[in-house]
């Protein structure tokens, strides 16, 4: 989980420039990231005090705050009415442009019907979503539930999720993705 979001990060306008300034100030080589030995300890807990370093993870800080220790990370495959059903971390700006239900697939509704919540425009999603339909890759969502029958809720990839439901036609029959479970999710302020 920690090489995926990492890389994920590295690839985010959003997130680069701090992941970039971690690496610097650490004096690591973006190969850690971008081409993760994950079968070498010594390279995992690196990649974790990264994480910890940029986002609060193992540190019990930022978007990690109560984030349980003890997930069990598998690979899933998800349909679109897969999709459909998850759930935006709980955060002020998904939760607005869900309309409040933090269901993705009523932010991508909304995205598409051009809402912009605190003036941030959807056309991002858009512009994804199109990209996505014309055969982009992208990397692989993180999700997270507490257990069966409990919501599944996107760690991290909020932006490749809406737009794969902006245009659910560009996901394949499975769609593959990471999966944490915890009974403890319940207990994790964005769950």
């Amino acid at each position: 989980m920690v090489a995926l979001f990492l890389r994920t990060e590295l690839t985010s306008t959003r997130f680069r420039p701090s992941v970039r300034a971690v690496l610097a100030a650490q004096r690591v080589d973006e190969r850690v990231i971008v081409e993760p030995r994950v079968e070498d300890a010594g390279e995992n807990a690196l990649r974790r005090r990264l994480l910890g370093a940029t986002r609060g993870y193992g540190r019990d800080e930022g978007l990690f705050a109560g984030f349980p220790a003890d997930a069990r990370w598998e690979r899933v495959a998800l349909t679109v009415a897969d999709l459909a059903a998850v759930r935006y971390i709980d955060y002020d700006y998904w939760v607005e442009l869900s309309g409040g239900s933090r269901l993705a697939a009523d932010g991508a509704a909304n995205a598409q019907a051009g809402a912009a919540p605190f003036g941030i425009p959807s056309d991002g999603f858009l512009e994804l979503g199109d990209a996505l339909a014309t055969g982009a890759r992208v990397p692989e969502l993180i999700l997270v539930t507490a257990g069966p029958d409990q919501p599944l809720v996107v760690l991290e990839g909020h932006a490749r999720l809406t737009a794969y439901l902006v245009r659910p036609e560009a996901v394949p029959a499975e769609l593959e993705a990471l999966l944490g479970t915890s009974e403890a999710f319940v207990g994790w302020g964005c769950y």
